[in-house]
């Protein structure tokens, strides 16, 4: 059906509507993500294919049992806490999960009763939202760039910087091997290796790739896989190396949160200065603004 004749019977449906349940349909066609699958670009659909690869590679939670300090803190979380991956997850898929009964919202305050509290969710990589907020939003034009990031684990933002912007290199570093491999399968099937290089290396050891990177993106990279005296020492690294000038720096959370409680003496205001983010880009109401809102940028002085 031609453009014409789908707008016509788009038009004599509505008509059809009820006159009480017109305004219902009217807001569930401007807010409803029912029509995301015929107004997804072809990189969304790249990045949706990358997500179920790794997914049939990964454990539901996306944790891996080399990952021991990560494991130990979750458990020790106030609250009960599961990892799931946002990246692999979006919210659609864990309704399904939990109706399928793979996985629950929710757990049980006292043992064998209806008394239940919501669990908390975290997530090391970001969402497919988040992904196209930062390139479309928040990060300038790279063209000529080179993008650093810290602890790539999964190699989201990598392949998101890939298809979202024209960085010239986006360099990937990840202490765990596990997570390199897979991030290397899925750059040679998906043809990424003229941009993309993973560094299997402790951050520690890059001096001279962070200090001629033009952006570093940081997404929790250090408080879930670290003791604190090597999140101290590993930050005291970031801001003796991270110094050229104009350069970017997106965290996520805040840099005041990622050092609070560490001790350590670096003085933000004489290292980076904060870029005020519109985090109202999307109005729709299915967006998770909080998420968003975790996010921040930094321009080096």
């Amino acid at each position: 059906m031609e453009f014409r004749s789908a707008r016509r019977a788009i038009l004599q449906l509505l008509r059809t509507v009820t006159p009480a349940d017109l305004p219902a349909l009217l807001e569930w066609m401007r807010t409803t993500r029912d029509f995301d699958e015929f107004t997804q670009d072809n990189n969304d659909i790249l990045l949706k294919n990358i997500a179920e690869d790794l997914r049939n590679c990964l454990p539901l939670e996306t944790m891996l049992s080399s990952e021991h300090v990560a494991l130990q803190k979750i458990q020790q979380q106030p609250e009960p806490t599961v990892h799931v991956d946002a990246f692999l997850y979006d919210e659609d898929f864990i309704d399904s999960l939990c109706e399928e009964g793979k996985m629950s919202r929710n757990y049980c305050m006292v043992c064998g009763s209806h008394q239940t509290a919501p669990l908390g969710f975290i997530s090391h990589s970001f969402s497919l939202m988040e992904l196209k907020f930062i390139y479309h939003h928040v990060l300038p034009d790279l063209s000529g760039k080179v993008l650093v990031d810290v602890g790539s684990r999964l190699g989201t933002v990598l392949y998101g910087g890939y298809l979202y912007s024209s960085a010239l290199q986006l360099y990937g570093v990840e202490l765990n091997g596990d997570f390199c491999q897979l991030q290397e399968m899925v750059i040679k099937k998906y043809q990424f290796t003229d941009r993309i290089k993973v560094l299997h290396a402790d951050i520690c050891t890059q001096g001279s790739l962070l200090q001629n990177a033009d952006v570093i993106i940081m997404n929790n990279v250090f408080e879930y896989f670290l003791d604190e005296a090597e999140q101290a020492r590993a930050w005291e690294y970031i801001s003796q190396n991270v110094r050229k000038q104009g350069s970017l720096l997106l965290t996520v959370p805040s840099l005041e949160d990622s050092l609070s409680g560490l001790q350590i003496n670096i003085q933000l205001s004489s290292w980076v200065e904060e870029v005020p983010l519109n985090y109202d880009v999307y109005p729709e109401k299915h967006i998770d603004r909080e998420a968003l809102e975790q996010i921040h940028l930094y321009k080096i002085l």
